[in-house]
């Protein structure tokens, strides 16, 4: 809008256009005036027509955004990766080499050890490779599988017949070795490892030897470290199948040999060539003595008072009480008497039992005779 356009103009088009730019007192003004009047309207109109024209700051808001998703989008990535690392560790059974510790070939083992009336410790050591020829034999159902251990009860001497029946699973996780198999019942049991599916499909890694639970009137040993097995390993061995005729499973007999660095088992035919000449032998032959005790326990109400052959028997809150006293080589009856506080009562329990011990004609072999 300019002065010379406007004056081009007829008065009655420039009073409209100052009536609608809302020029005050346009209806009496002269042409002139209706000029000068629209031309500071115009003037004062382009600051704000030059504003709006600008940039705004959303623009910049714009710049910025990507940036923070990209770094909200790098965050959600590491996590979901930390996340499978995890999950594949879990899952990973391969046994990881022992640190101060002699490096040796490893092998698929699991050997499980009687620790007492009502504990089973479960020991295996798994290769990697065995780890991914069971990734490779499941297939798509890999991802759901699960690593597990599985308690088998025996109902024969026999391992892997039809009559196993599965008692118990564990879920365990990689990084781990050792498991502690709580038993309330005296069966024969064996245990193998593997990875279980969503299916019902079981992948086995390892079996172990058959076991077979002691009475409960045998003490209860549990401890995890194999420095204190040494105290009783010839009894935890022989509990664990050690012995047993049945068991031929070697991976028990290898596991306490390099644990303990010792041999285990009978000493038959592991006599060196250096014993030839009969040193350690004491004189008058090869000498044994045997001796024996018995344990009796039992429960009564409690308050009483308990006697075990007129002397008197501690007992414990509960009512339960344990002595433990000798079996000499004869026939004995043991009388276990409970009274109440007040007398009025008695209960009279008799244990007869004998014991008969022989000592058997020596015996000895030549070196080279097995």
């Amino acid at each position: 809008m300019t002065a010379s356009s406007l004056k081009e103009k007829p008065v009655r088009d420039l009073a409209r256009m100052a009536k609608q730019h809302g020029v005050s007192g346009w209806h009496s003004m002269r042409k002139d005036q209706l000029i000068r009047a629209l031309i500071r309207k115009a003037r004062a109109a382009r600051p704000v027509a030059a504003a709006a024209l600008r940039p705004r700051p959303v623009t910049v808001a714009r710049d910025v955004a990507p940036a923070k998703n990209a770094t909200r989008d790098a965050a959600v990535t590491q996590r979901i990766q930390e996340a499978r690392e995890r999950l594949a560790r879990a899952k990973n059974l391969a046994t990881r080499p022992e640190q101060g510790r002699p490096a040796r070939a490893m092998k698929d083992r699991l050997v499980v050890m009687v620790r007492g009336p009502h504990w089973l410790h479960a020991f295996w050591e798994i290769t990697p490779a065995s780890v991914v020829r069971a990734e490779a034999a499941l297939g798509p159902e890999w991802h759901a599988a699960r690593p597990t251990l599985r308690l088998l009860q025996l109902e024969n001497g026999l391992q892997g017949s039809p009559s196993e029946q599965v008692i118990r699973t564990f879920d365990v996780h990689g990084g781990v070795k050792n498991w502690f198999i709580d038993i309330r019942e005296p069966i024969r049991c064996r245990v193998e490892i593997g990875y279980a599916t969503p299916s019902g499909r079981f992948h086995v890694l390892a079996r172990s030897n058959g076991v077979s639970m002691p009475a409960t009137s045998q003490a209860d040993t549990l401890d995890v470290h194999w420095g204190d097995i040494a105290a009783d390993c010839d009894k935890i061995y022989s509990m664990s199948g050690g012995y047993s005729p049945e068991n031929n499973c070697t991976e028990l007999q290898e596991l306490f040999e390099e644990r303990l660095r010792r041999p285990m088992g009978p000493p038959v035919g592991r006599r060196s060539s250096g014993d030839a000449d009969g040193e350690g032998e004491q004189d008058g032959g090869l000498q044994l003595e045997v001796d024996a005790e018995m344990i009796i326990y039992g429960v009564t109400e409690a308050g009483c008072y308990v006697t075990l052959q007129g002397e008197p028997v501690k007992v414990q809150p509960d009512g339960t009480f344990r002595v433990r006293v000798d079996l000499p080589n004869k026939r004995q009856v043991i009388p276990i008497v409970s009274s109440t506080p007040n007398g009025l009562e008695r209960q009279t329990v008799v244990v007869a039992v004998e014991r008969n011990t022989k000592s058997m004609e020596p015996h000895s072999r030549d070196n080279g005779e097995f």
